[in-house]
């Protein structure tokens, strides 16, 4: 009898260990490094205009249809709206999806200056969210002479810029390289001041 009390004296002190151990210190501490790591992406994302904080480089900033001395970014189901995100649900062999692509693509075209077929295809499509501020360099490079021309700045200059937002870390190797229209225009407002 003397054994098994012992026993059981012995699992209750485990319980009561493992209960203050992994059901209230291990949590309060994997909550705190999640605090601390999430505070310091929702800090670092936020991008500064003359000292002043102007936007998240995690979510596109729209560009007015007539403004031509920034970068566009890509096309939106949501209009860019921050507090909806999603995609149009259009199928790849639906006639509106076809439509919407071939008059993206005429508008692009039309104001960058090139051929229809230049015009690459995140310049026509929108990302899944509506809210990705990044397009391919292809998507950027196509933009340069414009943004140069608009804003007085060299080309050389403008091609600068856009290699510095461009995100060539080692996450690219599990992608292609992306430019951040947000950082972006965010640099090219900074020389226009």
């Amino acid at each position: 009898m003397t054994a098994y009390l012992r026993q059981l004296g012995t699992s209750f002190r485990f319980l009561v260990v493992a209960t203050v151990l992994l059901g209230v210190l291990y949590p309060l501490v994997m909550f705190g490094v999640g605090q601390a790591v999430a505070s310091a992406q929702a800090n670092g994302s936020i991008a500064l205009l003359n000292g002043q904080a102007a936007a998240s480089t995690l979510i596109v900033q729209p560009v007015p249809e007539k403004e031509t001395r920034f970068f566009f970014p890509r096309p939106s189901a949501v209009k860019w709206h921050p507090t909806t995100s999603g995609a149009s649900n259009l199928g790849p062999s639906d006639p509106a999806l076809a439509k919407a692509e071939a008059d993206a693509r005429a508008t692009v075209a039309a104001r960058e200056g090139v051929a229809p077929s230049a015009v690459p295809f995140d310049a026509v499509t929108a990302s899944a969210s509506g809210l990705d501020p990044d397009i391919s360099p292809a998507y950027a490079a196509l933009q340069v002479p414009r943004v140069a021309n608009a804003t007085g700045l060299s080309v050389a200059e403008v091609q600068q810029l856009v290699s510095d937002a461009t995100n060539n870390s080692v996450l690219s190797l599990l992608g292609q390289p992306a430019v951040n229209t947000t950082k972006l225009n965010l640099a090219i407002a900074a020389r226009l001041k």
